[in-house]
């Protein structure tokens, strides 16, 4: 009988030949609560309330049209302000002028796009939703970028409409209100925000906003989860709206621990990495490793020294980095075969620790680019959290991007700070993770889910004290 084939683990995939672990971020999977509604039914007031009261980065609104003269949120990168109506024929711009043309109906809005977005979002990836000027009643060309949110409130009079986003809702609600109060409303934003007449808003009223609510916007309540009456006067919908979403959150952060936690089982008995290495270990680097440990060494030396071992890493970092064959003439008009560098080196410094390294940086690199990440560990459930990041636009034509972090223990924080260049589309072998010390289960981490990335550090260890640096050099 022929011997049985092992049967392969679901949560590795070979990549080139290298044996690759999973790992899912918090924001992968997002939840998307829809709120759909007459215009001026207080769908906006209502997503605006939900980010209020949990007030976390990666809770947001995305608004299919538009929040115009409104700033309710702020994402991990910037305000939101979006709008998926289709840009207008220079006809319809006209009539739309005219207060003559429907903005209401499905076919004013580019549902295509917005499905789009939705689902690079779901998968974790960067998208960039575009912009409407109600001005001009067009798209304009910039974009805002937006990345890994964990929950969205998508709010729009269609929020229900379409059957493919209708599918990637965790929560369907539908906002009731009084004609008149919606059509007062509608009114006040019009005429303030828009720049319209109360004439022509109420023409738009009678011509198409009414005709389309009973046509498109009411039979939404047959497929909503919750239906609200009297907007935000109904406090227990709110609660319940809220209580949900910090449910949906509760229940990623403790997917996402177990996600560690499986990682780091799957990895304890590896070997370290090809891809891992170390400064030699001469005396000059034991002496320099004593001086950081030691809780008594003075303020200044603890700083000189932190910024000597960064340039003694980014030095050795920069061997990672790809050259070209560059022949030049000398003084003395003499061919010389030399080197010269193949592209751009950035550096991105996960904040606050990798602050301390960027005056190293700097003097191994003087003219390098530097981004931010802010990753913080919540000290309550052991969970690295994401809160802020500024890359450059073309990080991903960049030849080597050097991620600078003091101290790497569980490898937590370095998974979530490499996914996030990944998805930015940095790709992998040219990533290089540099650190002052690593533990040896948080490098088995790492380069068992990343392992093209190149990491370089000091020293490896069984296991240390609390993250100590950042806490020295920037004298907590």
């Amino acid at each position: 009988m022929a011997e049985s084939m092992p049967l392969k683990n679901p949560r590795r995939m070979s990549v080139n030949g290298l044996s690759k672990a999973h790992y899912k971020p918090p924001w992968a999977h997002m939840s998307i609560i829809g709120v759909a509604g007459a215009s001026g039914s207080g769908k906006t007031s209502l997503a605006i309330e939900i980010v209020k009261t949990l007030d976390l980065p990666w809770v947001i609104i995305l608004s299919i049209v538009g929040i115009p003269g409104a700033e309710p949120t702020q994402s991990l990168l910037t305000k939101n302000k979006d709008s998926f109506y289709n840009s207008l024929t220079p006809e319809e711009n006209r009539l739309a002028h005219a207060n003559e043309f429907d903005l209401d109906s499905p076919q004013s809005i580019d549902f295509d796009l917005l499905y789009q977005c939705l689902k690079d979002l779901k998968q974790g990836k960067r998208t960039d939703i575009p912009v409407y000027s109600f001005e001009k009643h067009q798209r304009l060309d910039k974009t805002i970028s937006l990345y890994s949110p964990h929950v969205i409130v998508l709010e729009g009079i269609l929020s229900l409409n379409d059957p493919r986003i209708l599918d990637m809702l965790d929560l369907k609600v539908f906002m009731e209100a009084d004609a008149d109060v919606c059509l007062s409303r509608r009114i006040v934003r019009d005429v303030r925000e828009r720049g319209r007449t109360i004439e022509g808003t109420i023409k738009q009223w009678f011509s198409s906003v009414k005709p389309a609510f009973t046509k498109y916007v009411e039979p939404q309540r047959e497929v909503a989860d919750l239906i609200v009456p009297r907007g935000m006067m109904n406090k227990m919908a709110i609660t319940m709206i809220v209580g949900q979403t910090r449910q949906i959150l509760k229940e990623k952060s403790l997917e996402h621990r177990a996600e560690l936690e499986r990682l780091g089982k799957e990895v304890e008995d590896q070997p370290i990495s090809e891809g891992v290495i170390l400064l030699e270990g001469t005396p000059q680097i034991k002496a320099i490793l004593t001086l950081l440990r030691n809780p008594v060494t003075i303020s200044n030396e603890f700083t000189f020294y932190t910024d000597r071992l960064t340039a003694l890493l980014v030095e050795k970092a920069l061997d990672c980095h790809n050259f070209l064959a560059n022949t030049i003439t000398t003084a003395q008009k003499n061919e010389y075969h030399g080197l010269k560098s193949a592209g751009t080196i950035s550096a991105v410094v996960v904040l606050r620790g990798g602050g301390c390294m960027e005056t190293g940086l700097k003097r191994s690199i003087p003219d390098c680019l530097t981004g931010r990440l802010l990753i913080q560990t919540n000290y309550r459930t052991g969970e690295p959290e994401l809160h802020y990041l500024k890359l450059f636009p073309d990080i991903e034509s960049h030849e080597t991007v050097l991620l600078l972090d003091p101290q790497m223990s569980s490898g937590g924080a370095a998974l979530m700070a490499v996914k996030v260049l990944v998805d930015h589309g940095v790709a992998e072998k040219r990533i290089v993770f540099v650190t002052f010390m690593a533990g040896k289960r948080g490098v088995n981490r790492l380069t068992s889910v990343f392992p093209d990335i190149k990491v370089v550090a000091a020293e490896i260890a069984d296991d240390f004290e609390r993250r100590w640096v950042e806490d020295r050099y920037f004298g907590c």
